[in-house]
């Protein structure tokens, strides 16, 4: 839908498919993405061929523009090529494409169009270029999928077109996509192909994230030293990112890059041909090691520092707020930012920044003093109400994350919210602008599907589903305040994506679900709707050979037992309704003639399940794979002396006897989780029966703060109140272990031993460790299933 930069079409020749001309999509294949406002199906087409003219309304650019834009997708499809005029009393009925502007007095909203498609015509009629662009974006998905293909194709191609009826405009005025490449350094060839499918989808907002720690990734003229130095880090690509050593005296610095101002300005004007805005990012104070290693005289310390090659935490070395110097440095970056991005934003980052060298710096204490300011809180929020003074006096706005809200907002400030909703609430309620990104609907480098199966992510879990479900205006607020909240964001942070390809793997199709939340009418949404749509879309990603995540086609497991029986039902499910699913019982992989999933499945015995889907007769998704554990406990009663965070509840009171055991993925969903506070259970067998031994699974991952318990105890009671024995498992393994992993503990009892009350008591060690980057700071215990034989 979109054309493609020449680099992928010459990259990408490897695929051929071959075209069907003059083919009509059915009625029910018509699958608009994002849904329009109104629609309405007529009968019969239109044919696109060599006698078709396209005319547009006289003397506006824009209109010409999309008229040339229109040709060369048709072009790169096979043709036709179009003859373009200018609209006449004696042609505007022709047989004919007809794309107008009217600017004055118009009653389309901005953004919005009418399409128009009759046997006779096609007209697109806007009030303004990014309504007109997104209506033909809406006309080409009414060819058949294979206008997307990015491979030249032999000419003189004829297309049928249906008959339709579509009034449109977007609910938000801000739909916005990120992209980090400071982790990671992705050529401008990429950025354009990431363009295009945005404006595939009518985001118009482009959030570019062009400095972090990892690497500085903007040519500023005055500071060299930010392409010699802070663009450049040591190769450590083969390892963990997490565990990559610093640069040592003598390391070349070889992994990384940059934009030149002219790759910058080439970008720009190729997204704004797509109606879609840039916002840059330039972070401050904090997420800048990579400056302090080119102008260590900026830091608090002096360095001197190097480029982080993977992990930067603790993120105390920060920009001196104490050091004129360092706001005369961040004028002039953004003067010659500001030179080259026409957006009205200019983002300051803002977040997550470590104010441990702040409080032993002199010059910041000094500052704190001087201003009256009461804490070193205050003084970020004097930090970045400073740079706003100086964006504001440029004709711009600053945007920031929601951090920026400690210590006072600044008075124009736009607020992202990051950390959940809450700050997009609070900026509203204050009278200021806000756009939501919540890492558990917007951050795309979380996991969507299985994180045994997934390329490795920085964690959570956040499915295709989840993410159309996502609400960007918070029910809390008044309908006034709610103005303030203009839209929402998906981000992708690129610790773990190294390729384009992964970054498309990720995005997409998350980005498409959120571009539906953004422009259609909440009312409109449907998830068998919009689930059902998106097969067509898949066809199109397909010629347009995108590498998306199938993640929405992966099988879901959960089990319950039945009391009655005895026995362990298994359930099988999937985003994706009620296509066929084929499983096993023994671990082999499921095929076609595997049994076919009907109803639930009954065990009394573990059982290495492996399920796929099937739709049009072959796997979409590799096989769910799950051991299910039958043992005594399963099913039964868990009361809770401790309760577990609300953060990670998992499947709740069940999830400790369900007979599943989650992944080494803190955040699949099937770990409960402890902060600071011990974990401490009773199961109710029921009946007093015999009990051979109880082996509890804990997860530890020092990188994410959890740790294994100092100590598991276990006890058992008849009755409930008198314990008759007593058994516990010491740790013997270090919190330095790194992780992930998953450690049983369990215990054994002598024969004839009889009970129905089981409790088991983790002790959680409490704090991070002296020596681990979170020390003196309350650490997690995670527990998943209990077993008991």
């Amino acid at each position: 839908m979109i054309r493609f930069s020449s680099f992928y079409i010459i990259s990408l020749l490897l695929l051929t498919h071959p075209i069907h001309a003059g083919r009509i999509l059915d009625p029910a294949d018509i699958s608009i993405v994002p849904k329009p406002l109104e629609m309405k199906i007529k009968a019969g087409q239109f044919t696109v061929n060599e006698k078709t003219f396209l005319l547009v309304s006289g003397n506006d650019i824009d209109a010409e523009q999309l008229a040339r834009f229109f040709i060369s997708q048709l072009e790169l499809a096979g043709g036709p090529t179009l003859k373009v005029s200018v609209i006449s009393p004696e042609n505007k009925n022709a047989e004919s494409i007809l794309l107008s502007i009217c600017r004055n007095k118009s009653s389309i909203p901005a953004e919005g169009y009418e399409l128009k498609v009759s046997p006779k015509q096609i007209r697109i009629h806007a009030s303004d270029g990014a309504g007109l662009f997104y209506g033909i974006q809406t006309l080409l998905q009414l060819f058949p999928p294979e206008i997307c293909k990015v491979s030249p194709m032999a000419p003189g191609k004829s297309w049928a077109v249906p008959c339709v009826e579509i009034k449109d405009h977007p609910r938000f005025s801000y739909r916005g996509m990120h992209l980090d490449v400071s982790r990671h350094f992705f050529p401008k060839e990429f950025i354009k192909r990431y363009l295009d499918l945005m404006a595939m989808y009518k985001f118009n907002t482009f959030h570019w994230h062009l400095t972090d720690d990892n690497g500085w990734r903007i040519e500023i003229k005055k500071y060299p030293g930010l392409i010699q130095t802070a663009a450049w880090r040591v190769d450590h690509e083969n390892l963990p990112w997490n565990s990559r050593p610093a640069q040592q005296t003598g390391d070349k610095t070889t992994y990384g890059g940059y934009y030149t101002q002219d790759d910058i300005r080439e970008v720009i004007q190729y997204a704004a041909e797509r109606y879609i805005t840039i916002i840059p990012e330039i972070e401050m104070p904090a997420h800048s090691v990579e400056v302090l290693a080119a102008y260590p005289r900026l830091s608090c310390t002096g360095g001197p520092f190097t480029v982080p090659p993977g992990k930067y935490w603790p993120n105390s070395d920060i920009f001196c707020a104490g050091n004129d110097s360092v706001f005369t440095f961040f004028e002039d970056v953004l003067t010659e930012v500001m030179a080259l991005f026409p957006s009205p934003y200019i983002h300051v980052g803002g977040d997550e920044a470590d104010k441990t060298n702040w409080k032993k710096c002199p010059k910041c204490q000094a500052r704190i003093k001087t201003e009256g300011l009461k804490d070193e809180t205050e003084l970020q929020s004097y930090f970045i109400k400073r740079m706003e003074k100086f964006i504001v006096s440029k004709g711009r706005k600053l945007i920031g994350w929601d951090e920026i809200l400690e210590g006072g907002l600044p008075p124009e400030a736009t607020v992202m919210s990051w950390r959940g909703t809450e700050g997009g609430i609070a900026a509203a309620r204050q009278g200021h602008d806000a756009i939501m990104t919540p890492g558990a609907y917007c951050y795309f480098d979380y996991y969507q599907a299985d994180p045994q199966s997934e390329p490795k992510a920085i964690g959570g879990f956040t499915t295709l589903k989840k993410v159309y479900g996502y609400e960007p205006r918070p029910g809390k607020l008044t309908d006034e305040e709610a103005k303030h909240i203009l839209g929402a964001q998906g981000n992708v942070w690129t610790e773990f994506i190294p390729s384009f390809s992964q970054v498309e793997y990720m995005a997409v199709p998350r980005m498409i679900a959120l571009s539906e939340v953004l422009w259609s009418p909440k009312s409109l949404r449907n998830w068998s709707d919009f689930r059902s749509r998106m097969e067509f879309q898949y066809k199109r990603l397909d010629y347009m050979i995108v590498n998306y995540s199938k993640g929405s086609f992966k099988v879901e497991v959960s089990t319950l037992p039945d009391p009655k029986t005895n026995k362990e039902k298994i359930y099988l499910s999937s985003e994706q309704g009620n296509l066929p699913i084929h499983y096993t019982l023994d671990g082999t992989e499921p095929s076609l003639q595997s049994s076919r999933y009907e109803s639930p499945i009954e065990v009394v015995k573990n059982t290495d399940l492996k399920a796929a889907m099937f739709p049009d007769g072959k796997p979409k998704e590799k096989s769910s794979s799950m051991l299910v554990i039958f043992h005594k406990a399963i099913g039964k009663p868990v009361k809770y002396l401790q309760i577990y965070s609300d953060r990670y509840p998992a499947g709740g009171a069940t999830t400790l006897t369900d007979g599943l055991r989650g992944s080494s993925q803190h955040r699949d969903g099937f770990w409960q989780g402890y902060l600071g506070n011990d974990c401490e259970v009773v199961i109710d067998l029921g009946k007093i029966m015999p009990v051979q031994s109880i082996t509890a699974t804990f997860l530890q991952d020092p990188d994410k703060w959890i740790f294994l318990p100092s100590i598991v105890e276990y006890s058992l009671s008849r009755d409930g109140k008198t314990e008759i024995i007593y058994n516990d498992k010491a740790n013997a393994m270090s919190p330095r272990d790194k992780g992930p992993f998953i450690q049983p503990f369990g215990v054994f009892f002598p024969e004839g031993v009889t009970a129905r009350y089981l409790t088991i008591k983790a002790k959680n060690i409490g704090k991070c460790p002296s020596w681990h980057e979170g020390a003196g700071e309350p650490c997690w215990l995670f527990i998943d299933e209990i077993t008991v034989y």
